[in-house]
């Protein structure tokens, strides 16, 4: 382990990422308050908004070129195929599989082609295509595995294949550009910590779990899917990840990160979504290999690029106070009302409420399929 790691004020980490200071307070008062509460303040203003620039709809044409914006009910693959140039090439290798009504083996033998097709080679990430908040993301190391996978997804659902990224570390890159200017600006920046209990070779996991001091408050989201190697002591000095995907609603744990945004960060992220059409709102999660080559803007990875309803990420770093928080997601969705008013003076129409309602629908009826998240 390196000093960092060994510290008692700080947690193990994952290589490539800055070491954790864990001691005080584990999490703020709000940051596991149920969405509505946190959003009350956003529905409020979006009412007000809706008025002012009369249309209800208008954040859902801040991305034209993506349906809704990309606002829920969108596959992944929808946006990932729009990449060109260096946004092609900075995504993750990708592929997709539709659970369809062939035997669950002819589908896997077709998953398997595909993969190769695409250089996609074990462990790869199985995800749903429409999904959100890391639900049902898998880290799938043979053919068992993606079977089991496959079989719990509905048919005409569709399972995302990717490429495994080569670095750890994580964060979380929110961008925006004016569809009028040449260039767009990092809002926030993010470090994406993924959870880790240490063994001493005498505790369990499940007491390791519960003597953590944050891990301890969050059981709900680690006992459940870790029962199997619960009663498992874990070796001295030994890391155990709680969570595979590093999602805030999953466990994961933020840190805001916007002082390392740097001019030369800025303008690669500016070159890589200059790749994407008629893109204009959103967060990338990106992996990269240490903090300094993220600076550069060098040798990034992106993971996922989420669009209209996707959150600044620092709001959820335990020292972020309230208001700030509540502040940066009214900018956030103020920003979506400028940028589809823009847009509609483009030319662009807002899609009716009706069109939002089905695609939450469909997603929200996906979702009670998918397997648990790793």
């Amino acid at each position: 382990m390196t000093k960092s790691e060994t510290n008692m004020n700080n947690a193990y980490v994952s290589p490539g990422m800055p070491e954790i200071d864990m001691s005080g307070k584990s999490t703020s008062f709000f940051e596991f308050w149920p969405a509505w509460a946190m959003y009350t303040p956003v529905v409020i203003q979006s009412l007000l908004l809706s008025i002012r620039y009369r249309s209800l709809t208008l954040p859902l044409i801040a991305n034209p070129k993506l349906p809704l914006s990309g606002m829920v009910g969108v596959g992944k693959s929808e946006l990932f195929s729009q990449a060109e140039g260096v946004c092609h090439d900075s995504i993750l290798a990708w592929t997709t599989v539709l659970r369809n009504e062939k035997s669950i083996d002819r589908q896997v033998t077709d998953a398997l082609a595909k993969m190769k097709a695409h250089n996609l080679q074990f462990p790869v990430v199985g995800k749903p295509d429409i999904g959100c908040r890391g639900v049902g993301v898998k880290l799938l190391h043979n053919v068992e595995q993606l079977k089991a996978c496959l079989a719990t997804y509905p048919i005409n659902s569709i399972l995302l294949l990717q490429k495994l990224a080569s670095f750890e570390a994580e964060a979380g890159i929110f961008f925006v550009r004016h569809p009028d200017q040449a260039e767009g600006k990092i809002v926030s920046l993010a470090l994406k910590y993924t959870p880790y209990v240490v063994g001493d070779g005498v505790k369990t996991l499940k007491q390791l779990i519960e003597t953590d001091p944050r891990a301890s408050q969050l059981q709900h989201l680690y006992i459940e899917r870790h029962k199997a190697h619960l009663d498992d002591v874990i070796a001295a000095d030994q890391p155990f990840k709680l969570i595979f995907a590093a999602s805030h609603s999953r466990g994961a744990i933020f840190r805001d990160a916007n002082d390392l945004i740097t001019p030369e960060l800025n303008s690669a992220i500016n070159k890589i979504m200059a790749d994407l059409p008629e893109f204009y709102y959103g967060r990338m999660d990106i992996k990269f290999s240490d903090i300094e080559h993220l600076q550069r803007g060098e040798d990034l990875q992106i993971v996922e690029i989420n669009s209209a309803s996707s959150e600044s990420l620092h709001i959820w770093d335990r020292k972020t106070p309230f208001l700030e928080a509540i502040r940066s997601l009214l900018f956030q969705y103020n920003t979506l009302f400028k940028l589809g008013a823009a847009n509609r003076k483009r030319g662009y129409r807002p899609p009716k409420f009706k069109q939002l309602l089905a695609h939450w629908k469909l997603e929200r009826s996906l979702t009670n399929h998918y397997p648990e998240t790793d």
